[in-house]
């Protein structure tokens, strides 16, 4: 779960990080709000594009499990671990 959560913050950071780079290769100072404040709802609609569009993704993409869940499990004073059957 925090993998997931990470990279889905990760990924709408990404466009502001990007911003960021573009304001300092142009020699213009990243920290004041004056260069950020047109761009700051276009920069937010990209990020979270880009979390629907990953989330899309993994639904479509992600290798689905088949059978029965067997979980964990104890026997004989070893642990066997969960897995699908």
């Amino acid at each position: 779960m925090t993998r997931a959560v990470i990279q889905g913050l990760v990924l709408f950071l990404l466009p502001f990080v990007l911003f960021g780079a573009y304001l300092v290769i142009r020699r213009r100072n990243p920290l004041l709000w004056s260069h950020w404040s047109r761009q700051s709802a276009w920069l937010t609609i990209a990020g979270l594009s880009f979390v629907v569009i990953s989330l899309i993704a993994t639904a479509l993409l992600e290798e689905r499990q088949t059978g029965a869940y067997v979980p964990t499990r104890v026997e004989n004073g070893r642990v066997i671990p969960g897995h699908f059957q």
